[in-house]
């Protein structure tokens, strides 16, 4: 499917800089640089050695266009696994231009998005679980995001997953050998081995796919709902928490009608804090939604942070936040919950012992008394979410599918085995494990999927 063709595009971000890059990749790369590039050393860039940096001038016939430096990369040792140049030229938009459409004067086009990850792989330079990792490493906007993505790159679950795969393929041998010779009365395969390495193989695919919440959080920032009843003061929160006035803040009860987001860093991971609707009865249709939305958020939030306004606590409230509260973790038992006492300043004197069993942190968002207690708790949070991180942690969607795919398989083969299903049956689920895990790594592919994959990349990448 690599075709046998040469390719150019823009690798750095579009628009005016100090510096761009423009990478050429195919068999003729660099005698087409050749074609435009007069190197200060007179050598052409065919006749140097690989991996070799050249400083010269690309010229359009006799006009200079601008001084660059060229490296060439030699297959196989590219990024591509082909012949590969690129020119670092000064980041006006005019000389990108002026270069590409010069290079596009030869037998040279312009790569479509992921095109060079997607020659890369083709090539054997990586599979496909790492080149899927390269566009997590381009979007990536924290530390934790950036850890995982690096830890897919460098191979991450790879190794795992070729390891299940090789187990599943020789025990697929035994039981085909086992078919050929069934005349003969010879048993091959034993049963008992095969249930004990299908009990690994489980296990093995059960702790990735629940890496799977861990890692996709991470990736994409962790959810935090700010809830609670009107004018208790979360979008005061969220404003105290970004410093910055990002909610409208008012004393009329329902103002905040639709969730608002927006993140902050906490501890190398990027943190969605999500100011939601308050929480009551009303007859308004359009705040009626927007509650309905904050209930939406709580079910998917990590973090709820519910906030009480504890200026106006009376006995009746006490009792009726502890029951609510309560119900929160019934319904939310893997989420989170942190309880928040706002308005400490002007608090009631109403004793709160009864709501000591949740924590609850007293703070002003106003006046951003304590919010440091608040960020302390979250952080908490996220070093036990971040600790939970290795390189069989995993992020994308796809492989999340597949090994659930995977994992229904090996299911399947168990319960055949537990009822004396013949080998032929055994055979078919067990041929259909190994497949999923091959389009995981992309031991098998096919066109459409690819197209899917690498479509989703930039251009230059």
């Amino acid at each position: 499917m690599v075709k046998n063709d040469n390719i150019l595009a823009l690798a750095s971000p579009p628009g005016i800089g100090a510096i761009s890059l423009i990478r050429i990749s195919g068999p003729e790369s660099i005698s087409i640089v050749d074609n435009i590039f007069d190197g200060i050393e007179k050598i052409k860039l065919a006749d140097i050695e690989e991996n070799k940096v050249q400083l010269g001038y690309i010229m359009d016939n006799k006009r200079t266009i601008d001084k660059v430096l060229v490296t060439v990369f030699r297959n196989p040792k590219s990024y591509t696994g082909e012949d590969l140049v690129e020119i670092s030229c000064h980041g006006s938009i005019f000389i990108q231009e002026s270069i590409i459409q010069l290079l596009l004067n030869f037998d040279c086009r312009v790569a479509k998005p992921g095109e060079f990850t997607m020659r890369s792989f083709l090539n054997g330079k990586m599979d496909l679980s790492q080149a899927e990792s390269v566009a997590d490493l381009i979007s990536s906007n924290s530390e934790a995001s950036h850890k995982l993505a690096m830890n897919q790159m460098r191979g991450g679950f790879k190794s795992d997953i070729n390891d299940l795969r090789t187990k599943l393929v020789n025990f697929a041998s035994l039981i085909e050998l086992e078919l050929d010779f069934s005349q003969e009365d010879v048993e091959f395969a034993n049963m008992k081995e095969l249930n004990k390495l299908l009990n690994e193989i489980s296990s093995s695919l059960k702790k990735l796919i629940d890496s799977f919440k861990t890692g996709n959080v991470i990736k994409n920032g962790v959810p935090i709902a700010i809830v609670g009843e009107p004018n208790t003061g979360k979008s005061t929160l969220l404003n105290s928490l970004l410093n910055e006035d990002r909610a409208i803040v008012s004393s009329i009860a329902g103002t905040t009608r639709d969730t608002i987001e927006d993140q902050i860093n906490l501890n190398g991971v990027n943190c969605r804090f999500i100011d939601t609707a308050g929480i009551r009865s009303t007859d308004d249709e359009i705040e009626s939604i927007g509650i309905e939305r904050t209930f939406k958020k709580m079910a998917e939030s990590e973090v709820i942070v519910f906030m009480i306004d504890y200026s106006v606590l009376d006995e009746n409230k006490v009792n009726y936040y502890v029951d609510y509260l309560n119900k929160i973790e019934d319904k939310f038992p893997n989420t989170k919950l942190i309880t928040v006492l706002n308005k400490n300043d002007v608090k009631s004197n109403i004793s709160v012992s009864d709501l000591d069993k949740f924590n609850p942190i007293k703070i002003s968002a106003k006046s951003k008394q304590n919010i440091e207690s608040l960020t302390s708790e979250i952080k908490i949070y996220i070093n036990n979410l971040t600790s939970q991180i290795d390189n069989s942690t995993i992020t994308n969607s796809r492989h999340y599918d597949l090994l659930n795919k995977t994992h229904d398989e090996i299911h399947k083969v168990k319960i055949s085995i537990s009822k004396n299903i013949s080998s032929d049956l055994l055979a078919i689920d067990i041929k259909q494990a190994i497949y999923f895990l091959g389009e995981l790594t992309g031991e098998i592919s096919n066109n459409e999927v690819l197209g899917n994959i690498f479509s989703k990349f930039c251009i230059g990448k």
